[in-house]
């Protein structure tokens, strides 16, 4: 480590090139900025657990495993995926009795809960013997028996019932009357979970014997809450309980893992943490270390010059060498701490924008250790070095002599490896690019990330040839520019490596935010034409806490009405092929209450094969990009995991084309109400008829109307997207600012011999407002192209259909880019010409 701590030419080098360090403390606080930023996440999700609150009295808990696992041959061996399940896998009631036989276990209460309507108001339902661990207690009345029920404070008033009155209210079942046979204080336990899960509704208790059938699963619960004899040994009971199980497949639970098998939520809030923090953030430390790694080389060829004069003044090679790694070791440590700050800063704004949109629980907290930042730290720092040294390579080895001449005339030809290196990602990216445009599904969206990837690289490696053809196509554009534009274009024929410099970032902010913010509004705008041409329907009924029981066969009953069809909506888990592998993939189901010709008298699918007349028991129809995907045809059985995790193997017996907007999978609802915690259906459709009398089941609008409510939701949904836009494009729009800077600073002694020479100032500014408007211009046709090649496919193989670009939206990408190049040169550019006296 002794020859790389800091000598004297590195200190003096930072002490007298204050404004060539300043662009690399910029590029190297911004990498470990995103750096800290997804590592934070990652972490985060990695460590995401939430304290029990409604088992917080329960030792241990038995659930069932709330995902599905897919176990793949790899290279190292069996590898196992897990996937988060859509809605809750429950276990037998059974267990409970094996449960309580366990040494050291005194009783064992199976869970319910469940939801209620109530009128048109919403309750949570759980089972009376849930007041064992959640602290319940009677204020008034006894236990529930089968066909009664206890209230709270608030179900009573609503329903204006007091012990020994009779109250209606719907389940799974139906609506059935029961009898008020006590009213109860909420526990803490229950109110935990109504106030983190349902949002401080009312709640009922039921007979635990009939608990399972209201919650519309005969025969299972929820979970099972062990409860422990006085003195016994927590993680005795939990081995105890495992043994007793042995074989049910059930999981058991200690400490943080009950808050995760009472909480839903946490599964998908790591899943999102860590594909935020891994694939997304594996994609930005890539950009970050790749720019940052760009802007070190180009301070380092900046001073070329400097390491000439000092190897014909008898300095060593080692000794540049040294020189260059010191210098990194000056800048890198100090602006990889700095730019952590922000970086903690961006992942707790991340994190709780996340959270505000249900993405995260709110028990989860953000995880900041010093792993993260020491990353970051580290990441600049290898990368400062690294791109320093193979920079300073060149200078340090050649002969005095020929390093004076090389610092004086740019060389016209790049390095044989990093040509060779470009030439194989420019060939290897259009063989994605042809892998991705013959494939469907996500075979074409996967192919298409290899795309983007590997033409970045070969634009980074090939970059100062790139710049050269740029620059000579632009170049005879600016030929009836006059003189500033003539110049602007020899000077960019002529120094190649630095208008590459300042090219390559801004072709990553194009080619990134262009491909995430496009992906998005194409899929938006295709979904919201599928959904505008499908519905067919005339009213469309929906509440938020689900439609009463029967709707359809109510609203089937008005006068005039022609067909109603009521929709369940949730998730199934398909098998898709992804490649090498297969991977599950959630797809939107609509489970229908009648037939499928119902259907297509309020829905138009747009069949492209089969007969939606024949979905039923056993029989569904899907979406053709997901048959596409999943390589089934009407015919042919489609493996599947429902809600809960239950397998099934369904007929295809059509395929259509509206899955985006609609529902990737339709299917009868019997086959999904038992698999979902809430039975109420979520829309009714109806057509013919008058909308007065379908108020009372609900908020009743038009098609029209209901298009715009499934929009708003969709934009909400895609925040993400433009969220990682904005990071990325941003990030990669400062490094290009930072290196025109940094490029129009070095050049003073350039614009002083202008000025020296009978040039003017405007002449000058308006010869570096011509080279901005190159770079920009050049930046945003290279970015914009890698962009499609990397759209089209992807569009095409999700959707069906082509990209869909607001005219708009991308004429203020390339504004930006445009306005802040000129901005970046024209300021660093006045100051240079004001301090010559100019």
């Amino acid at each position: 480590m002794r020859s790389l701590a800091p000598n004297g030419l590195a200190r003096a080098a930072v002490r007298f090139k204050p404004a060539s360090f300043a662009g690399t403390f910029v590029a190297l606080m911004m990498s470990a900025l995103i750096v800290a930023a997804c590592g934070i996440l990652l972490e985060t999700g990695a460590r995401a657990s939430v304290p029990a609150e409604r088992y917080a009295k329960a030792p241990v808990v038995v659930a069932a495993d709330q995902s599905v696992r897919l176990v793949a041959d790899s290279i190292d061996g069996p590898e196992e995926t897990v996937y988060p399940l859509p809605d809750t896998a429950r276990v037998d009631v059974g267990l409970a009795r094996k449960a309580a036989r366990a040494p050291g276990a005194e009783a064992a209460v199976p869970d319910f809960t469940f939801p209620v309507r109530q009128g048109n108001g919403a309750l949570v339902g759980h089972g009376w013997g849930s007041q064992a661990f959640t602290g319940t207690a009677l204020s008034a009345g006894a236990a529930p028996s089968t066909g009664e029920v206890v209230l709270d404070a608030a179900s009573a008033r609503t329903a204006k019932a007091d012990v020994g009155d009779t109250v209606a209210l719907e389940t799974a079942v139906g609506r059935t009357d029961f009898r008020v046979s006590g009213l109860a204080k909420a526990g803490a336990g229950d109110t935990a979970a109504e106030g983190a899960a349902a949002g401080g509704k009312a709640t009922a208790w039921f007979a635990d014997a009939e608990a399972s059938a209201l919650a519309g699963h005969p025969g299972k619960a929820d979970a099972i809450a062990v409860l422990a004899v006085d003195g016994a040994d927590t993680h005795a009971l939990a081995a105890a309980v495992e043994k007793s199980l042995a074989g049910s497949g059930a999981q058991v639970h200690t400490g943080d893992g009950r808050g995760e098998a009472e909480e839903r939520g946490l599964a998908y809030a790591k899943e999102t943490l860590l594909g935020l923090g891994s694939q997304f953030g594996g994609i930005a430390t890539l950009v970050a270390v790749f720019t940052a790694a760009g802007t070190v080389a180009l301070s380092v060829g900046q001073r070329t010059r400097e390491f000439a004069l000092l190897r014909a003044v008898g300095a060593t090679p080692r000794q540049i060498r040294r020189a260059v790694a010191a210098e990194a070791l000056l800048v890198a440590p100090l602006a990889g701490l700095v730019g952590c700050l922000p970086g903690i800063a961006l992942a707790r704004w991340w994190f709780g924008q996340l959270k505000d949109r249900g993405a995260i629980p709110e028990a989860v907290d953000l995880h900041v250790s010093w792993i993260p930042l020491l990353a970051a730290v580290g990441t600049g720092l290898l990368a400062a070095l690294g791109s320093g040294l193979m920079a300073g390579r060149r200078p340090a080895k050649i002969k005095p002599g020929q390093a004076l001449i090389e610092a004086s005339v740019e060389r016209l030809r790049p390095g044989v490896i990093r040509t060779v290196l470009g030439l194989g990602a420019l060939v290897g990216g259009a063989v994605f690019a042809g892998v991705a445009s013959s494939s469907a599904g996500d075979n074409a969206a996967n192919a298409s990330l290899g795309v983007i990837m590997l033409f970045m690289l070969a634009v980074a490696l090939l970059g100062p040839l790139v710049a050269r053809l740029c620059a000579a196509l632009f170049g005879l554009l600016l030929r009836g520019g006059g003189a500033s534009a003539v110049l602007a274009a020899a000077n960019s024929r002529t120094n190649a490596r630095r208008l590459a410099s300042a090219i390559t970032p801004i072709v990553l902010a194009m080619a990134f935010a262009s491909t995430l913010v496009f992906m998005h509004t194409s899929e938006s705008e295709i979904a919201s034409e599928q959904l505008r041409d499908g519905i067919t329907a005339d009213h469309v009924v929906t509440d938020p806490a689900g439609l009463p029981t029967g709707s359809a066969d109510r609203a089937s009953r008005t006068p005039g009405v022609d067909a109603a069809v009521s929709l369940l909506d949730t998730q199934v888990l398909v098998p898709v092929d992804a490649g090498d592998e297969t991977t599950l993939q959630g797809a939107a189901t609509q489970g229908i209450s009648g037939s499928g010709a119902q259907l297509a008298k309020v829905q138009d699918l747009d069949v492209r094969s089969g007969s939606l007349d024949r979905v039923g028991a056993g029989r569904i129809a899907i979406d053709k990009t997901l048959a596409t995907s999943a390589k089934v045809k009407v015919g042919d059985q489609l493996p599947l995991h429902l809600p809960d995790g239950t397998e099934a193997r369904p007929e295809v017996v059509a395929v259509y084309g509206r899955g985006l907007g609609l529902a990737a999978v339709t299917m009868d609802r019997a086959s999904l109400a038992g698999h979902v915690t809430s039975a109420f259906d979520s829309t009714l459709l109806v057509r013919g008829g008058d909308a007065k009398p379908l108020a009372a089941l609900g908020e009743v609008t038009d098609a029209s109307g209901y298009a715009v409510e499934q929009n708003v939701d969709r934009e909400l949904g895609a925040w993400a997207n433009y969220t990682m836009a904005a990071v990325l494009g941003g990030f990669a729009v400062i490094a290009a600012v930072n290196t025109l800077v940094m490029t129009v600073l070095d050049r003073r002694r350039e614009l002083a011999t202008l000025r020296l020479v009978g040039s003017t100032r405007r002449q000058v500014l308006h010869m570096l407002h011509w080279e901005s408007l190159l770079v920009s211009v050049a930046g945003v046709a290279l970015g914009t192209t890698i962009a499609m090649i990397t759209l089209t496919p992807m569009v095409r193989g999700l959707t069906g259909e082509s990209p869909h670009i607001p005219p708009l939206l991308y004429a203020t990408f390339a504004a930006t880019a445009v306005s802040l190049g000129l901005l970046a040169v024209t300021l660093p550019a006045r100051a240079a010409l004001r301090d010559r006296g100019a």
